[in-house]
């Protein structure tokens, strides 16, 4: 089933990367007023340094330094937790945006190594391919001068012999 049918979209740039992991992490952190939000103010503002970091990266086209931002937001969260700063459901709303955040970063570093790849192996085959029709081609070779054809010094038409 294609992304547009199943009612997913994947975002296959850096920019859509970075506003996707802006969206999805930022509004798992965002709400931190005076309410009970199940996150405190200054576990708050470190997550969002981390999702900063992420999405930094992502701009940057730097897909496995977002990833290791992420893999850094992840470990945080999870270490908030066991102080009591962020509550079990405000940690399975950030790890689930940060999941959907991972997929899409996760997809388009493999479309950028496949499209390295391919243009790795396109540029050797190129290479090889001048390689092979220099190694084919022979030398040209200057056509030596015809016998009896030259001037001898004698007159045209004359035969003095």
């Amino acid at each position: 089933m294609s992304p547009a049918r199943n009612g997913r979209r994947r975002l296959a740039t850096p920019r859509g990367l970075t506003v996707a992991a802006g969206l999805l992490l930022a509004a798992s952190l965002a709400a931190c007023g005076p309410a009970d939000t199940g996150l405190q103010r200054d576990t708050a503002r470190q997550l969002q340094e981390r999702v900063l970091g992420v999405s930094q990266a992502a701009a940057g086209n730097d897909l496995a330094a977002a990833l290791s931002a992420l893999d850094s937001l992840e470990s945080d969260v999870a270490a908030e937790v066991g102080k009591g700063n962020v509550s079990e459901e405000r940690r399975r709303s950030i790890m689930t945006a940060a999941a959907a955040v991972r997929a899409d970063l996760t997809a388009a570093k493999a479309n950028a190594d496949a499209a390295a790849a391919k243009a790795a192996e396109d540029a050797a085959a190129q290479k090889q391919a001048e390689a092979d029709a220099t190694k084919a081609a022979p030398a040209p070779v200057a056509p030596a001068p015809a016998e009896g054809k030259g001037n001898d010094g004698k007159g045209k038409g004359k035969n003095t012999g």
